[in-house]
Order: structure tokens, then C-alpha cells, then sequence
């Protein structure tokens, strides 16, 4: 009874520090990357608190490699104060080259903070299209699934996520993004970052 209350106590205390923290964001466009080339990527992160709880700061850095025209494939880590994110993921472009590119990805990542550890499945559906040549705005629907590892617990996280990207150069974009929060579980987020692709 004792052992079941203090784990009981523990996650409490530990879950709002896991959910609070959103693992990487979505941080790019319908587009896949091309066939061939390499992407690489940092991004910070800030995680607004709820319930008076503190925000949160990280980083996330991303590389990605194009293995068809239509399908990538990146492994992501990020580093908040306590708590790291190791993942990865396959995005898959459906409709291509429309006025509306559609694409969707499903991946994976684990937590791991001090007194426990995560893991989750995610799924990202995403649309985008161009305002100009350099400029696109995208929007996804993101979900994840998370446990808590030791606990029988878990959450899900649902994010409605707008963004743009803008082509500063033939192989370095801009992308920016606001994660806005739909259940309980998930927290708003805003992140920035930039994507150097080797071709």
C-alpha cells in the first residue's frame, strides 16, 4: 500500500515536467527532403507552463537524408533543463505539387529524466503550399501517444501546429512555428529554427 501511494505521489510530481515539454515540433513543410541530399537542423523550443507552472526552454537538433522523391526520414534529440528527447521519423508526400501538398509522418521517441523515463509513437498530418517561390505557410495535426516507463500510466498529446518556411538561400530555410495545445495534456509551444540542407 505504502510502495503504491509514493509511486502514485512520484508521478504526479514527474508528469506535468514530461508533458510540458513537447519533444521536437514539426518544424517543416509538406515537402519532403530530395532525393539524395541531407538535411540538418536546430531549432530552440519554448514551452509555455500551465497552472502557474514555470515555461520551458530546449533545444532540438534534427538530421534528415532523402531517400525517394517521396519519402525522408529524420533522427531528432532535444535537451530541456532535466530532460532529453532522443526519436526519429518517416514522412511520406502524398499529394505532390498541388495547390495543397499533403504529407503525413509517424515516428517515435523516448524520455529520459532524472527518476524516469518515456516512450511514445507519434503521428503528424500535414499540409502546406506556397504564398510565393521562397515563402510557405504549412499546418499540421500532431498526436502522440505517450507511457510512462515503471508506471502503468500514459497521455496523448494533441497539437494543432501553423508555420512557415521561408527559403533564405538555395540550401538554408527558415522555419517558425506555434503549437497550440488541444487537450489537457499539451502545452503551447513556440519554436525557430534553421535547416541547412547538403546537396
Amino acid at each position: 500500500m505504502l510502495r503504491s501511494l509514493v509511486a502514485t505521489f512520484a508521478l504526479a510530481m514527474l508528469l506535468p515536467v514530461s508533458a510540458a515539454a513537447q519533444d521536437f515540433g514539426v518544424m517543416n513543410s509538406a515537402e519532403t527532403i530530395n532525393k539524395g541530399n541531407f538535411k540538418l537542423m536546430a531549432n530552440p523550443l519554448v514551452v509555455f507552463g500551465k497552472d502557474d507552472a514555470d515555461d520551458e526552454v530546449g533545444v532540438a537538433l534534427v538530421g534528415g537524408y532523402g531517400f525517394t522523391d517521396r519519402v525522408d526520414a529524420e533522427a531528432k534529440v532535444s535537451f530541456f533543463d532535466g530532460l532529453t528527447f532522443i526519436g526519429g521519423d518517416v514522412e511520406v508526400w502524398l499529394v505532390k505539387h498541388e495547390p495543397l501538398d499533403v504529407s503525413v509522418i509517424g515516428g517515435f521517441h523516448v524520455g529520459r529524466a532524472d527518476g524516469f523515463n518515456t516512450k511514445g509513437f507519434d503521428i503528424t498530418f500535414l499540409g502546406s503550399g506556397h504564398v510565393t517561390p521562397k515563402l510557405e505557410l504549412y499546418g499540421g495535426l500532431d498526436i502522440s501517444r505517450v507511457s510512462i516507463d515503471d508506471f502503468d500510466d500514459s497521455y496523448t498529446t494533441v497539437h494543432l501546429v501553423p508555420g512557415i518556411e521561408y527559403a533564405l538561400s538555395q540550401d538554408i530555410d527558415l522555419v517558425a512555428e506555434f503549437g497550440l495545445g488541444l487537450n489537457d495534456d499539451s502545452n503551447h509551444y513556440i519554436s525557430g529554427g534553421i535547416a541547412f540542407y547538403i546537396r
